[in-house]
């Protein structure tokens, strides 16, 4: 996710700018739908409890260390984030590149080229799942459509959808993207992985909440300026998770938390646990 994201959208609309959530007190009938767990994905993951804000760390711990690498996905471990989010990009010969920008630094296209043609410290889906060792894990799949790698097929969706099965890391996992499509197809292959839109900037976003809730979507994703009580409660009345991007300022961290999102999404989770005034256990 960045601060300069996708076009304007009928439902989506794009102005120049700046995971799963807790099970808080919605209706117990509708928690599995768009909650994260809080327990059991490991020793070393929080017990703290279902009402606070988790702390995802934007391509990993990516001040600390190069974004979208494993080095910050292993560093968003050390530090104590609840949870990672990565990039996804599709390559030449049918692998999923973790990278947010559609060209290398050099220039050259992701899509037109093969996993052994990436620089080394570009990994593949898999070996950044497994890096992210115990941590909550959210896969944005990169496919906007005025994107060079853009792909009407999807064809991303069943090969992260692979990859987060052969991980075993399905139940801890979701797949986002600001294309609709992606996450629709997603959720058409596996119902049991959760899906989450990315939005930014529109006018009534309770809107978009009743978009991505009636299909079947467990999740929205605003971006930070969007959000209210308003959209935390509208979230909340669907039984959907609202995880926020990307937020730095301890200050914002803390009236988002206030406001009772479930996740924020931070490029710094060492020094948003400290705004949040909770630590890893």
């Amino acid at each position: 996710m960045r601060a300069t994201t996708p076009p304007r959208d009928r439902d989506l609309v794009h102005m120049r700018g700046p995971l799963a959530g807790s099970t808080r007190s919605r209706d117990p009938a509708t928690v599995p739908v768009g909650s994260w767990p809080n327990k059991g994905q490991g020793e070393e993951m929080s017990e703290r409890g279902a009402d606070v804000t988790k702390v995802i760390a934007h391509r990993g711990a990516s001040v600390a260390h190069p974004e979208n690498t494993l080095a910050a996905f292993r560093g968003a471990v050390e530090m104590g984030a609840d949870g990672v989010e990565l990039d996804v990009r599709r390559t030449a010969d049918g692998g999923g590149a973790v990278i947010h920008d559609p060209h290398l630094p050099d220039g050259r296209l992701v899509v037109e080229l093969t996993a052994d043609d990436l620089p080394a410290e570009v990994p593949q889906l898999a070996a950044a799942l497994e890096a992210c060792g115990p941590l909550e894990v959210n896969v944005e799949i990169k496919n906007w459509r005025t994107d060079p790698d853009h792909d009407e097929s999807c064809a991303l969706a069943p090969l992260v959808v692979d990859a987060i099965r052969l991980a075993g890391v399905v139940e801890r996992t979701i797949v986002s993207s600001f294309d609709l499509a992606t996450i629709d197809r997603v959720h058409e292959l596996e119902l049991a992985v959760r899906t989450a839109w990315l939005v930014v900037d529109h006018p009534e976003p309770a809107r978009l909440v009743e978009r991505a809730a009636s299909r079947g979507h467990a999740g929205l994703h605003p971006v930070a300026r969007m959000v209210d009580a308003d959209l935390v409660a509208a979230a909340h009345a669907r039984g959907m998770f609202l995880n926020v991007w990307t937020v730095d300022d301890p200050d914002e961290i803390r009236r988002l938390a206030d406001l009772g999102v479930d996740g924020i999404v931070t490029n710094v989770p060492d020094l948003a646990r400290r705004a949040l005034g909770s630590s890893a256990t």
